[in-house]
């Protein structure tokens, strides 16, 4: 940080507001952000955004927070699904106006967090965070609550420092993120968009200018049932999903034989993957039925309703070599998350700005660009016309897994450098 304040690169406002940033306040706020068990559609979801309207209210930003009208969201033409009730879900923006009505920049991260699964594989309570060795442990410390306090507390401190900005800046905080975007949809729906937006998803250090797209699907295989001991007069779901099975890792092959160079350095850049088997109701039966649940990666300029057909055209394929399927097909339905692709507005200079933001808060080199394999919200946030990337601390492999963790060093990096994105974006006046 000392290095980072000397540097000929930054003003004395920007020097100032660099130096009103609180890293014991920052390091607080996410592990207050961690405690709350915010997994996608329970009710922490809405308690997580009322500590955060909260503290948005004591820092004297302007904050909208709303209901959101979740029939009417679900019944719009491009909803982008869900995969988990909820009884209600929040919107929550802060604003800081200055001369223009559309932010210059919004901040946007989601609260919302996936279930901690096996609980014995955990070495600290996922919902208790601890510190150790210089990382902040919890379900959701990556994936991204980090995020999340960093952008509170990069705004934090351009008020502290007393910076006038010339343009407006918004935060964005978003529920069901992790189960397609729903939060995201009803915030731009209600009006709040930007001109440029960072979320500040976990990106090891670099910039994220592309999002592959994902979709969610199941695939029903009929069988018939018989009893065991004489299996052969019937037919096992089971047996003829597996022919299916490996259709769609064909499939997988074949769309991964042409990948974007953003997404190069992935060793499958768009999977298919299933992560479901529902099958049988009895162990001395033959199941008549079988439910695979999967998700398909889709490129990052492709058309969903083409990779929808894509992999209905495989399964059916399937269908007609095998003995049983041909005459009783296997079939295909999408429900879930619906992530179609997404890429940051080419040639526009929000990438260069964060990059040049983080080598001169952290001294460190220029961070290198590349596309994710995972859907996020940037695509929602595209379709609008704000041009939007990803850059924020962690590592996203530690994302949804046990031991979630965060460096507390790279979290209060990209804090820094937020703190320049935000006084770069909009211009101050002081």
């Amino acid at each position: 940080m000392t290095e980072a304040l000397t540097s000929a690169a930054l003003t004395s406002t920007e020097v100032r507001a660099l130096q009103s940033v609180d890293p014991d306040a920052t390091v607080s706020l996410l592990m207050e952000l961690l405690a709350v068990p915010s997994v996608s559609g329970s009710d922490a979801e809405c308690d997580i955004q009322d500590l955060l309207a909260r503290k948005l209210r004591t820092m004297g930003l302007d904050v909208d927070t709303w209901s959101m009208d979740l029939g009417t969201l679900g019944r719009a033409a491009d909803f982008p699904g869900v995969e988990t009730e909820r009884a209600e879900a929040w919107g929550l923006v802060g604003t800081r106006r200055g001369r223009t009505t559309v932010p210059a920049l919004i901040l946007q991260g989601h609260v919302d967090v996936v279930p901690p699964g096996d609980l014995t594989r955990w070495q600290h309570a996922p919902f208790h965070p601890t510190i150790s060795q210089g990382r902040i442990h919890g379900r959701g410390a990556c994936d991204m609550k980090a995020g999340v306090a960093a952008n509170v507390a990069a705004m934090a401190a351009v008020q502290k420092a007393g910076v006038m900005l010339r343009d407006t800046v918004a935060l964005h905080f978003v529920v069901g993120e992790e189960d397609g975007g729903l939060g995201a949809f009803g915030t731009l729906r209600r009006g709040h968009t930007g001109q440029t937006c960072i979320i500040s998803e976990p990106t090891s250090g670099t910039i994220t200018t592309a999002n592959a797209g994902a979709l969610t699907f199941s695939i029903t295989v009929p069988g018939l049932a018989t009893h065991a001991s004489t299996s052969y007069a019937g037919s096992s779901a089971i047996d003829s999903y597996v022919a299916v099975h490996s259709g769609l890792q064909e499939l997988q092959v074949r769309r991964n034989e042409i990948v974007d160079p953003l997404m190069s350095e992935y060793p499958v850049a768009y999977p298919i993957s299933v992560g479901r088997l529902r099958a049988g109701d009895w162990s001395s039966s033959v199941p008549d039925l079988l439910v695979a649940d999967g998700r398909m990666g889709v490129r990052i300029d492709e058309d969903v309703a083409s990779a929808r057909a894509e992999l209905e055209e495989q399964v059916a394929e399937v269908s007609r070599h095998d003995a049983f399927l041909t005459g009783h097909p296997a079939t295909v339905t999408w429900s879930g998350g619906q992530y179609a692709g997404g890429r940051t507005t080419p040639g526009h200079q929000l990438g260069a700005l964060v990059a040049g933001a983080h080598v001169d808060a952290t001294r460190a080199p220029r961070p290198r660009e590349r596309g994710a394999p995972y859907g996020s919200d940037l695509r929602l946030y595209q379709a609008m016309g704000v041009t939007t990337l990803h850059y924020g601390p962690g590592d996203v492999r530690l994302a949804h897994g046990p031991n979630e963790s965060v460096d507390i060093a790279g979290l209060l990096d990209v804090t820094q450098a937020l703190v320049l994105c935000i006084l770069r974006s909009c211009g101050t006046l002081t």
